[in-house]
């Protein structure tokens, strides 16, 4: 996957990464993303979370809306990948938990 990286890339994802609200993420997303593009990866990523739950095929299509390839491919990089979506989802894990602290 190294093959992509260059300036551009890099400063797509500092950007990403220095955005501190999710109103500056959606308004930054809206303006580089289509609806659908953002909705994909949303998918894509609560398929990661479920399938780290233990979640099946079958149910996350239903749950999701996503198929089976989708499904199969988000798999394989849980499982065989960057680890991108293992991080991100500990990142969401402690996130809720400091809002369910604060209610």
């Amino acid at each position: 996957m190294s093959d992509y990286h260059n300036r551009s890339i890099d400063n797509l994802f500092k950007v990403i990464s220095g955005i501190n609200t999710v109103k500056d993420c959606y308004a930054f997303f809206e303006d580089l993303c289509t609806i659908k593009e953002i909705q994909d990866m949303a998918q894509r990523l609560e398929t990661a979370i479920l399938l780290s739950k233990g979640e099946n095929y079958q149910n996350i299509s239903q749950k999701v809306g996503v198929s089976s390839a989708t499904i199969s491919r988000v798999n394989r990089c849980l499982n065989y990948g960057s680890g991108g979506y293992r991080a991100a989802i500990r990142e969401i894990s402690a996130r809720n938990e400091k809002d369910e602290d604060k209610r």
